[in-house]
């Protein structure tokens, strides 16, 4: 796109980086300086009119004039007028005016009339970093069917996006966009963003390809298990295999629901990398250490290591799978030629891209595989495949068993009863507080003011929250231990708690309903069978009635997606808002689909 210096300043200004993006920049109103024969009162209006009388006061100008394409006097008022004002009326002068215009009892009247000078056109108004007129004048001169179509962008779309800043009497007698209008504005909105994320993806030769014959076959792996894999995970196995296959350095998301078996996924993916070198990094010590464990089990002949700030430092160059803490990212690293991140999100981009450079070779990379637990709504995933391929697990490999309930104070006597119940046959408890300490803004209790009720009335009662610089000590010594432990949201990802059966959520309508199935998703991770409490003081939630009746990860991100919008999938930014105008996820999947075909990313 070859911008002249002009056209540049207006881009950085609008802050805007093609003509998509300055398509979108619709007008807020419209104004008709059109000259018209018949009067509509009460409506803006031009008047082709001569100026009969003037009279100056310290606060208004007060005209009269004679309307002659209406035939009749009418009289004007402009308060606090600005200096240019004063010398814009003159008597005997014919000129064109605009303004509200309203008749009553025979007398006509225009509020704030202005001299217009651009007649016989409906103009279009602009909100903008650039003044309304100056903008305009730059969207008529540059938005044109050609820069539009230069971008890749559908004939149909442009003809319908191009109306809104070129519009006709339609516009003005519909007061509101058309369908059409909303789904080019979706449209264009999705193609631009899309675009950009395109165009962030950078290719890299890959610093090991495997071929069909050459690498060891997961098939053969997968019959050593215990288990059968099931339909899911050997689909995003498939893909990473095909990934592998290539001389590109691959970039995958795997997401998935609670559950659903990421860790077989990770393991085949290195299984399928041998005689190549892969690294794998965990957010927490005990993530780290149960995919360590898991590795051990089920990949007896791989040499594999757990890497944490507590490890000696040892010849990494000996070992086939290197499984480690962001303490990886302080150790002098073998080449690897895949590299995997569980719980992506809980790591930054940097974080993410130190890693990569670590054990990259000059110009080549490592295959790079992401996991995370959390689901996100599928037009989403749709939308990131325009800069990162994704795998989508949305089945668990067995079937939860889960009750989940609203429960209110007047339930508070049924719950100590199921608690005892729960622990008599030896599982284990959860119960999740909105704070760590007292705070007058929220009427729930907090983790300091409620843990001496549970640790007064119940055995081996643990307690830890995100600023407890011991919760991982805690955390393990309670899935040994414990009975109950009292938390904030700390435990909502990582951990494995095989014999957790209930978790109950104080102040669950606080939370969004994505981390209330991260929470929910602690429990029954064996066959047990599962309870999820959700304990509030409001009589009634919609949201938490749908919640309850709903399991799948996925339905409950779009869900979320409803009752709070989606944050800004490419800057990372404005998690609580929309970064989209137009552009709804819970519905637009259909227009997703189109842009992706339009664009080519498949």
């Amino acid at each position: 796109m070859n911008l002249t210096k002009e056209q540049e300043l207006k881009f950085k200004k609008l802050g805007i980086h093609s003509w998509c993006e300055l398509a979108l920049l619709i007008p807020h109103a419209y104004e008709d300086f059109r000259l018209h024969s018949q009067l509509q009162n009460g409506m803006p209006q031009l008047i082709d009119a001569t100026v009969e009388s003037v009279h100056r006061s310290a606060n208004s100008i007060q005209i009269t004039f004679f309307a002659h394409n209406f035939g009749h006097t009418v009289s004007g008022v402009i308060f606090r007028p600005k200096p240019y004002m004063l010398h814009q009326f003159k008597v005997g002068e014919r000129d064109y005016y605009s303004g509200t215009i309203e008749c009553k009892m025979g007398q006509c009247t225009i509020n704030m009339p202005k001299k217009i000078t651009t007649v016989g056109a409906i103009t279009p108004k602009y909100k903008s970093a650039l003044r309304s007129d100056v903008m305009q004048r730059f969207v008529q001169a540059n938005l044109t069917k050609e820069n539009l179509l230069g971008e890749g962008l559908d004939e149909k779309v442009i003809d319908e996006i191009l109306k809104l800043h070129f519009p006709t009497e339609e516009i003005l007698l519909r007061r509101e966009l058309s369908q059409e209008a909303i789904n080019a504005l979706k449209h264009v909105e999705l193609f631009a963003y899309m675009k950009l994320l395109a165009g962030k993806r950078r290719y890299f030769t890959a610093l090991a390809c495997i071929t069909e014959n050459g690498n060891k076959s997961y098939e053969e792996w997968a019959t050593t298990l215990p288990f059968k894999l099931t339909g899911e995970q050997v689909k995003a196995i498939e893909d990473i295999k095909s990934d592998f296959s290539k001389s590109v350095a691959s970039k995958r998301m795997v997401v998935g629901d609670v559950g659903c078996g990421k860790t077989m996924v990770i393991l085949a993916a290195c299984i399928m990398m041998l005689p190549h070198r892969a690294i794998l990094m965990a957010p927490t010590t005990i993530l780290a250490n149960q995919l360590f464990e898991e590795a051990s089990k089920y990949l007896p002949n791989v040499k594999t290591i757990l890497v944490t700030n507590k490890t000696k430092k040892v010849n990494l160059e000996e070992f086939d799978f290197i499984i480690g803490t962001h303490a990886l990212l302080y150790r002098e690293l073998p080449t690897a030629a895949l590299v995997m991140v569980d719980e992506q999100h809980r790591f930054g981009t940097q974080q993410r891209n130190m890693l990569e450079k670590l054990v990259s070779n000059r110009d080549k990379k490592p295959h790079f595989l992401q996991f995370s637990a959390t689901p996100i709504p599928r037009t989403q995933a749709m939308i990131e495949t325009a800069h990162i391929d994704v795998s989508l697990i949305t089945t668990t490999p067995f079937e939860k068993n889960i009750t989940s309930k609203v429960i209110h104070k007047s339930d508070f006597k049924d719950l100590l009863s199921h608690i005892k119940e729960e622990l008599q046959k030896k599982n284990q408890v959860l119960v999740v507080y909105p704070l760590v300490e007292q705070s007058e803004m929220i009427e729930y209790q907090s983790i300091e003011e409620a843990r001496g009720y549970w640790e007064k009335n119940f055995e081996n009662v643990y307690v830890t929250h995100g600023k407890d610089k011991e919760k991982e000590e805690v955390l393990f010594e309670f899935r040994e231990s414990g009975n109950i432990l009292i938390a904030t949201t700390v435990v909502e990802v990582g951990i494995s708690l095989p014999r957790l059966s209930t978790v109950v959520i104080v102040g669950a309508e606080r939370l969004g309903l994505s981390t209330l199935h991260q929470l929910r998703g602690r429990v029954s991770r064996t066959g047990l069978k599962g309870y999820c409490f959700l304990y509030t003081n409001q009589e009634k939630s919609k949201r938490l009635d749908e919640f309850v009746n709903t399991s799948s990860g996925f339905d409950i991100a779009n869900m979320d997606l409803k009752y709070r919008k989606s944050g800004d999938l490419l800057k990372g930014a404005n998690q609580s808002g929309s970064q989209f105008r137009w552009v709804d996820l819970a519905e637009d999947a259909e227009i997703v689909r189109s842009v992706k075909e339009e664009l080519n990313i498949l």
